[in-house]
Formats: C-alpha cells, sequence, structure tokens
C-alpha cells in the first residue's frame, strides 16, 4: 500500500499530454484553451458576485458592509497569495499548480453556494481565492511555454478576450441565476467549470519542464520576503476592516480608528522592509521610477473605475425598483464596452498616437460615461437605457485607457525585469478591485442608495480626470527613464507566475 510521501510525490510529478494530443500541430492551440478556462473562471466569479448582494442582505439579515467581505475577502487573499504561490509553482511545477488551482476553486465554490451563514460564505471564498491565486500566478507564464514564440502575442491576446468574456457574462449571468433560481447558483455554477478545466488541464497543459519530467525545479535564488507577505496581508486587511467599519461594520469608532493607525503603521513597515529584502515583493527601484510609479497608480485607479459601477449598480438600481436580471443587463454594459475597446478599439483612434495619447483619451472618455451615470435621473423608463450608455461609454474609455497603460509601464521595464512589472501590475489590480468594492459601500452606508450613488459617481470622475491628467503628463516618460536591470531585482525575484519561465 502507498505511503502518504508516495502519494504526494507521484502527485508532484507533472504527466506529459497523451501522445496523440503532444504530437498535433495545433497542440499549443489546445493548451492556450486550457488556460483559458482559467482565465474565464477568474473574471466570471469577480464580475458576477456584486449581483448577489442585495439577495445575500435579506437571507442573513446582514448590512451592506458585512456581505461586501464576500469579494473583499477573496481580493484580500488573492494579493496576498500571489507571491509565495509564484514560488511554489517554481518548487513543485506550474502544470501542477494551476490544476490544483481548479480542484481548490471547484470545491470552495461548491462550499460558498451550500454557506448556511454569511462568514461561512466568506471563508469559503478566501478559500476560492487560494485557487483563484494558483491559477492566476501560472496563466501567463503557461501560455507563454506553451506556445511558439511566434504566436506569443496571438496567445496571449486570446487569453485577455477569455478574461474579458467572463467580465461580460458575470453581471448577466448573475442578474438571471438570482432572479430565477438562487444567489447559491452564483457560486454552484463555477463548480462545472473548475471541473472542465482541471481535466482539459490534465491532458491538454504540456509539462512545466520536459527536461525534468516534470519533477521539482530548481529553487530560486534568494530569501524569499516573508516579513513583507505578512506585513502586505496585515497592512491590507486592517485597511479594509476600518473602511467596511466606516461603512457599517459592527465596530466602535476607536476600532476603526485603532485600524486605520494600524494599516498605516504597518504600511510604513512594509516600505522599510521592502528597501533592505533580498527578493522584496515590492521593489522600491521600480516603484520609485517616476513613469512607472505614475503608470502602476493609474492602474489601480482603472480597476477601481472598473469595478465600482458594477457593484454600486446593482444596489443603486434595486433602490429604483428595477429587476435583478433587468439590471445584470444593464451593467453588463460596461464590462462589454470594455472588452471590445480592449480588443478592438484602439484601431479606431488616430495610428500615430502614442500609449500615453491612448491613455489620456481613455480616461476622459470614461470621466465623460461616469458623469453621465452621475447625473441620470433616479427613476423613470428612460433609467434602464440611459444608464446602460452611460456605463458603456465609460466601459469603453476603460477599455482604451488600461491596455495602454500596461503597455507603457512594460515597455519601461527591462526584459530581465518583466515578471516584476507583470507581478505588480497584477497587485496593483486587485487593490484597485478592493477599494472598488469598498467605496460603494462606504457611499451608500453614508448618504443611501440614490445620494451615495450620485456621491461615489462624481467622485469616480474626478479620479478619471486625474489619471487623464497624470497620463499626459507621464507622455512617454516611463521608457525614458526606465531603470537597467543592474538596479531592479531580477524577473524571479518577484511574483515568478507572471515570467516567462516555468
Amino acid at each position: 500500500m502507498a505511503t502518504v510521501r508516495e502519494l504526494t510525490e507521484r502527485l508532484l510529478v507533472e504527466r506529459p499530454r497523451p501522445r496523440v494530443i503532444a504530437t498535433r500541430p495545433y497542440a499549443h492551440w489546445l493548451a492556450v484553451g486550457a488556460v483559458c478556462l482559467g482565465a474565464f473562471l477568474g473574471q466570471l466569479t469577480a464580475s458576477v458576485t456584486a449581483l448577489v448582494f442585495p439577495a445575500l442582505e435579506r437571507t442573513f439579515d446582514a448590512g451592506f458592509a458585512a456581505v461586501a467581505w464576500v469579494s473583499l475577502a477573496y481580493l484580500l487573499v488573492l494579493v496576498v497569495l500571489l507571491a509565495p504561490v509564484g514560488r511554489l509553482s517554481d518548487l513543485i511545477g506550474r502544470k501542477t499548480v494551476y490544476l490544483g488551482g481548479f480542484a481548490v476553486f471547484a470545491l470552495a465554490s461548491f462550499g460558498a453556494g451550500a454557506a448556511g451563514s454569511l462568514w461561512i460564505l466568506v471563508a469559503c471564498r478566501a478559500v476560492q481565492a487560494v485557487g483563484g491565486a494558483m491559477m492566476q500566478a501560472n496563466s501567463v507564464a503557461l501560455v507563454a511555454r506553451g506556445v511558439p514564440e511566434r504566436a506569443m502575442r496571438t496567445a496571449l491576446g486570446v487569453q485577455a478576450a477569455a478574461q474579458a468574456l467572463g467580465l461580460a457574462l458575470g453581471p448577466t449571468l448573475g442578474g438571471l441565476l438570482v432572479q430565477h433560481a438562487s444567489w447559491r447558483w452564483a457560486f454552484w455554477v463555477n463548480v462545472p467549470i473548475g471541473l472542465i478545466g482541471l481535466v482539459a488541464g490534465w491532458f491538454l497543459l504540456p509539462r512545466t519542464d520536459p527536461d525534468r519530467a516534470g519533477r521539482r525545479l530548481p529553487r530560486p535564488e534568494g530569501r524569499f520576503d516573508l516579513a513583507g507577505l505578512l506585513l502586505l496581508a496585515g497592512a491590507g486587511t486592517a485597511a479594509l476592516l476600518g473602511l467596511s467599519a466606516a461603512s457599517g461594520l459592527p465596530l466602535p469608532a476607536w476600532a476603526v480608528a485603532v485600524l486605520l493607525l494600524l494599516a498605516a503603521g504597518l504600511g510604513l513597515a512594509l516600505t522599510r522592509q521592502e528597501r533592505r529584502a533580498d527578493r522584496p515583493l515590492i521593489p522600491p527601484g521600480l516603484v520609485n521610477t517616476p513613469g512607472i510609479r505614475t503608470g502602476l497608480l493609474i492602474a489601480l485607479v482603472g480597476y477601481l473605475l472598473l469595478f465600482c459601477p458594477l457593484v454600486l449598480g446593482p444596489v443603486v438600481l434595486a433602490g429604483a425598483g428595477v429587476p435583478v436580471a433587468v439590471a445584470g443587463l444593464v451593467i453588463t454594459a460596461l464590462p462589454a464596452a470594455f472588452a471590445v475597446a480592449a480588443t478592438v478599439g484602439g484601431a479606431l483612434l488616430p495610428g500615430g498616437w502614442s500609449d500615453a495619447a491612448r491613455s489620456r483619451c481613455g480616461a476622459l472618455v470614461a470621466a465623460l460615461g461616469l458623469a453621465g451615470a452621475a447625473l441620470l435621473p433616479a427613476a423613470g423608463a428612460a433609467t434602464v437605457p440611459t444608464t446602460a450608455g452611460s456605463l458603456a461609454v465609460a466601459g469603453y474609455g476603460l477599455g482604451l485607457l488600461l491596455p495602454a497603460n500596461n503597455a507603457l509601464v512594460m515597455r519601461a521595464i527591462p526584459p530581465a525585469s518583466s515578471a516584476v512589472g507583470g507581478g505588480l501590475l497584477s497587485m496593483v489590480r486587485s487593490l484597485g478591485t478592493a477599494l472598488g468594492t469598498a467605496l460603494p459601500v462606504l457611499g451608500v452606508h453614508l448618504a443611501g442608495p440614490t445620494a451615495g450613488g450620485r456621491a461615489v459617481l462624481g467622485l469616480l470622475v474626478l479620479v478619471a480626470l486625474t489619471a487623464a491628467w497624470a497620463a499626459g503628463r507621464t507622455r512617454n516618460r516611463a521608457a525614458r527613464t526606465a531603470p537597467t536591470a543592474s538596479q531592479v531585482p531580477s524577473a524571479r525575484s518577484v511574483l515568478p507566475g507572471q515570467g516567462r519561465k516555468g
């Protein structure tokens, strides 16, 4: 009978694809398809969850601030685990960790749908984020490793399209499931997708390192920044708890102040830690470069602008008497327009425009759409189409802004540190999404769904205009002021899951 150690070793040995698949000329596209299932699943669960908030408030008799942790717990765990999961993948193989992510995600999704209390649901979402991190930390590397160089750009574009599809389908699917079935199906729908992804990845994904028969990979050089990881987790948790308490979570005022002060103190300690760490999670050599620093800030703001309406919209529309299924269709206008602009929208702009100009244009268009949504009447026959139109304009602007800004950031980073840049972009994206979830809760708590919603949208307009100003000042300065490879850690030093190496 096999021992536990023998079973563990068998699980950690990556199996090759069947020969009938590996020898096909299109085998690499089958691998891309398997990765796209994970990309689709991650964005689907990010956008579908906001539609269940009103139903969760009724089911568990909880406030908006409490049910928001169904999203915040997922995002917080995701931010914290991206780096250690990336290193774990270096040690035992990307395919192994990626497939494990599907299994964890599916099991946690089943538990979330069956949860009998809000905090069990939050705990299941935190476990779900473990699976999400296992997939997200490896998806880009699996695509880059599994396709020929000539097909790299196309393959990454296909993966981005899968993410956009999941983001766009989430609100519509969530609205239909909540109205015609139950909020529980918004989580259970992930189970069959996760199982399909697990089977597809087993047969279609190549081994991480064929030369080593899928066994353990060489250890990355340098000591992992565990202190930085713990400080990041502590600062993020304290900040989000403080915002939630200020938004209606039942905590005394002094606890809110303590949490926010603790978040600030841990943030300062994290800054000092990253300056002296061998393999910092957030390398100062990159973050302190003006062009890159501005680009990362714009990326954070962009995802704040993208996800804030997804969380705010269902609450405001429910207050206006719009059915949840219709609200889902209305909210879908934003991610759908984002997907269109991110894939083909840039072709409509003048060919001579720089990425900085495209970023500035996108931020201005997003501000215009958000201003339209803020000025719309609170109720009436025109609420649904006009809201959808305004959100579509905002989404289209964000679809122009984020890809162009990401290109500026990645172009400013030396090739040897591309993993660092990809990891930082993933981190600020998740942080922006978390803030985009927390801000609507605060606005609704302070002023109610209608007035609070307008105030939040007005604030988002100012944020978008600030991003446009920052993009205009940046221009192509990021490329001119980029650090040399000797000034920053190597590509394997931070968030290895974003690099080319398996």
